[in-house]
């Protein structure tokens, strides 16, 4: 088995050596080409602008994480086509399916970004252009491998004209529609191939043999060559296929990390809603979509914890778990509004000096499983860092009510800020927070950071948890001034009208331009949630999700509220169905 992966760039954790090999096989492969053409591919993957193509590379790996394949497609989306500029297997991995399952893999992308078309070069399988019999028969192998893609030479132009008289070999161009019926029109492709020749080649081919080359394209519609590999009468080309399970493109699946221990923390009071059947429900809806990879939970230090948390808050939910008895809970009830510097003496009555509220319990498992949903935020981080675009930590408790000295709202600690906090190591992070209540966690632990985007969509703070914060004024402090974002929204709203103010949040995000994107999922803006008061349907979700996904960053989801179990499982499957479609094209 191998995976496919879309590789970042190289800043990215782990994908600097995926690069390096990539320029190894390059350079084995290919010992034709520039030494300075190999050495700009991490160049190529961070400046579109300059190369005038956004490069996209993909990695097939096999155990161990060993390169065993790549594919470095080029997309135009000024002109909406896609040109292969190089797929090669690693030494002694040819013949295994690795090229087959990155091209399609190649063909996947295009025909989620809707191009018209894959373009690459391919050497003749004509003996007249081809003399040397062992390089002839690699041609054909080469050619019969993308016709059965339905990939084959445009004919009737001069693009196999050598730039040199004594060049031989020289390139056809092959053309993929990705199984779409309709022509190549003369004026696409005469742009299509200036644009290769041009951005490809810039300062290899002279202006004068561009403009013979694409004036040779004279039909209208272009024509392509009739088949000679595929067997003849059949309708559909046939795309090879591989055993179940022997690829797992591991760009278009969202790893999922669920909180095992999460039912450990089961308070059984009469109405208390953050119960252990929000994460039963929501699995049962969510696994049957195929869209997620399941990864067992790692264990991480307190380090992370303690890097969005204050160490008195921390070691107080440690010591008033721990001293508590099964079944027994604590809840506080009188607050420091005096004094506040001379914290009491009894844990129990301790507890409203870190807590903002009176129905979030202290009980003994609650450091255990918030610490739990900590480690599931991060496991789902390195996800992100091993390859996956897309992540979900599917936890309880919650966490994006916890501030960086205090809980509340059924929250202990801020899961999505401490895998903010561990994503910033490695650029700019957004923090999308989409819960009914206001993320005033995130606000607080990363008010004064100009590096980390906190974004709330919210009920407005006169009539909604928490209500001390939220207000459309609170921009950030210091040097995070202007990099938090509140969008405090009316009592009665609807889809529709959500969607509204969720353009406007992403389009702030957009231009902030992170590294990559926490989302804090709340399914509670959903109709006739018990602490909510919208009426978000199925669909909402599902195109709220797609907004979302069609930002394309590296996105980690973390589950927060959401109550109403009829509708929950439901509502999340439809989220992450919409995210995909935009993120995946799926």
């Amino acid at each position: 088995m191998f995976r496919i992966r879309r590789v970042q760039d190289a800043t990215w954790p782990g994908d600097a050596w995926v690069i390096a090999k990539v320029q190894d096989i390059l350079r084995e492969q290919f010992p034709l080409l520039a030494p300075e053409d190999v050495a700009k591919l991490p160049e190529q993957l961070l400046d579109p602008l300059k190369f005038r193509f956004r490069t996209i590379l993909f990695a097939a790996e096999g155990s161990g994480n060993r390169l065993q394949g790549f594919a470095l497609f080029m997309h135009a989306p000024d002109l909406r086509f896609g040109y292969l500029d190089f797929m090669s297997a690693a030494t002694m991995q040819t013949g295994r399916g690795v090229g087959g399952a990155l091209y399609a893999r190649v063909r996947d992308e295009a025909k989620a970004l809707e191009l018209r078309g894959v373009f690459f070069e391919c050497l003749p399988d004509d003996p007249a252009m081809c003399t040397e019999p062992a390089i002839l028969r690699q041609n054909k192998a080469r050619l019969r491998f993308y016709e059965r893609f339905g990939a084959r030479p445009i004919i009737g132009t001069a693009y196999e004209t050598p730039l040199k008289p004594e060049d031989t070999c020289p390139p056809y161009l092959v053309a993929d529609l990705l199984d779409r019926n309709k022509q190549l029109r003369r004026r696409d492709v005469r742009k299509i191939v200036r644009a290769i020749l041009e951005r490809k080649y810039a300062g290899s081919c002279p202006p004068g043999y561009v403009d013979m080359v694409v004036a040779s394209f004279q039909d209208d519609p272009v024509r392509i060559r009739d088949p000679l590999y595929v067997a003849a009468g059949m309708d559909q080309p046939v795309s090879p296929t591989w055993p179940a399970g022997a690829v797992l493109q591991q760009d278009k699946s969202i790893a999922l990390v669920v909180n095992d221990r999460h039912d450990i923390h089961h308070v059984h009071e009469r109405g208390y809603v953050e119960a252990p059947v929000r994460i039963r429900s929501i699995i049962k809806e969510i696994e049957p979509l195929g869209l997620f990879q399941r990864i067992g939970v790692r264990h991480f230090g307190e380090e992370h914890i303690l890097a969005v948390h204050d160490r008195k808050l921390v070691e107080y939910l440690k010591r008033a778990s721990a001293r508590l008895k099964p079944g027994e809970s604590v809840y506080p009830y009188v607050f420091p509004i005096r004094n506040q510097a001379r914290p009491p003496k009894e844990l129990p009555i301790r507890a409203g000096y870190f807590c903002i509220d009176t129905f979030t319990p202290i009980n003994r498992n609650a450091f255990l499983a918030a610490k739990r949903a900590v480690d599931c935020a991060l496991t789902a981080v390195q996800a992100l860092r091993e390859g996956y675009r897309a992540a979900y930590a599917l936890v309880r408790p919650p966490g994006h009510h916890a501030e960086r000295r205090v809980f509340g709202g059924f929250c202990y600690f801020n899961s999505a800020a401490v895998a903010a906090q561990s994503l910033s190591q490695h650029g700019r992070v957004a923090v999308l927070d989409i819960d009914y209540h206001h993320g005033n966690g995130a606000q607080d632990i990363f008010s004064h950071r100009p590096d980390v985007l906190t974004v709330s969509l919210h009920g407005h703070p006169r009539f909604a948890y928490p209500y001390f914060s939220g207000y459309a004024e609170e921009k950030g402090e210091g040097l995070g001034t202007g990099f938090n974002l509140n969008f405090p929204l009316p009592e009665i709203l609807n889809g529709e009208e959500y969607r509204e103010t969720l353009a406007n949040a992403l389009r702030r995000i957009k231009k902030f331009s992170p590294r990559t994107l926490v989302v804090a999922l709340g399914l509670d803006p959903a109709k006739d949630d018990p602490t909510g008061s919208w009426s978000l349907t199925a669909n909402d979700f599902e195109r709220n999700g797609r907004m979302i996904g069609e930002l394309r960053f590296p996105t980690l989801v973390v589950q927060e509220g959401g109550y109403r179990i009829r509708s929950l499982g439901g509502n999340a499957r439809h989220f992450f169905q919409g995210l995909a479609i935009g993120m995946f094209g799926r």
